[in-house]
């Protein structure tokens, strides 16, 4: 019985990991798909949608202050619940079918998965919640992002493209909403990604008003916790966290991506020390 001796095959290219932020779909216009579309002719994409703003589109309650929570922190979050979630996956679907439609008019393969279908998991969520003057013990479906498993997405060639809803089990196995940003970085380290790219809508990151072009892991780390706000201290959180997990750089930007991939525009944080430039 012979045994062959022949090399295994290379492996593909790397998937580029997208994050596309909710509030800024409808901002895309065909030359950033026509863009993307270029991208995925050479590397597969594994892309990660937000929805809060479809969400509040959806129904006026998600536009009331009392549809975010905020912990003994001062962390915000989405008070979610079995119908929230419902929700959530119907205006995903819509949402979904879009992206899609888009990509696949442009010639590129795409699907889209449920981070809850075995793609992500969730650690313990945060059950004391302030309501008014008064911290609260509440059951909020959410919780943060614990491990991304790749196996749905192995096997992506260019020209094809999974689009995810960040979606996760906990660890009794119900549903849970999870940040998208931190989702897009457990799955670039997960698919071995060499940077995550998020897609907002703003330019750049801001320290003092003005644009960072580059900063260092540790420096964001540390504006992070001291001078960011709102969706940009989720931002630069997940940005940490893709570093973690293997990226060498995550860019944060408005741009088409390979505008952002190149450096020309939006802000890179890279893994080695330094600060901002």
């Amino acid at each position: 019985m012979s045994t062959s001796n022949a090399p295994a095959p290379a492996p593909g290219p790397a998937p580029a990991v997208v994050k596309l932020g909710g509030s800024c779909l409808d901002g895309l216009d065909g030359a950033w798909w026509d863009d993307l579309a270029e991208l995925g002719r050479s590397r597969p994409l594994v892309l990660v949608h937000g929805w809060s703003k479809p969400l509040r589109e959806h129904d006026a309650r998600y536009r009331e202050p009392s549809a975010i929570l905020r912990d003994r922190y001062g962390n915000q979050s989405r008070w979610t619940t079995p119908e929230v979630i419902a929700d959530i996956k119907t205006v995903s679907a819509r949402l979904g079918a879009e992206v899609i439609d888009r990509l696949e008019r442009r010639g590129i393969e795409a699907e889209r998965l449920l981070g809850s279908d075995g793609l992500l998991t969730a650690g313990e969520a945060e059950r004391w919640w302030w309501q008014g003057k008064q911290l609260v013990e509440l059951e909020n479906l959410v919780g943060p992002v614990g491990e991304a498993d790749p196996t749905l997405l192995k096997g992506l060639e260019p020209g094809e493209a999974r689009l995810v809803t960040p979606l996760a089990r906990n660890a009794a196995g119900r549903e849970v909403n999870t940040d998208a940003d931190r989702a897009a970085a457990a799955l670039a380290g997960a698919v071995g990604a060499p940077e995550l790219v998020l897609v907002t809508d703003v330019a750049h990151l801001l320290i003092d008003g003005e644009p960072v072009r580059e900063i260092g892991a540790e420096a964001a780390a540390a504006f992070r916790d001291k001078g960011a706000t709102g969706g940009m201290r989720k931002k630069l959180r997940a940005a940490g966290e893709a570093l973690e997990r293997g990226a060498g750089r995550v860019v944060i930007g408005s741009a088409p991506v390979s505008e952002l991939l190149a450096g020309r525009t939006g802000t890179v944080v890279k893994g080695s020390r330094g600060g901002r430039s």
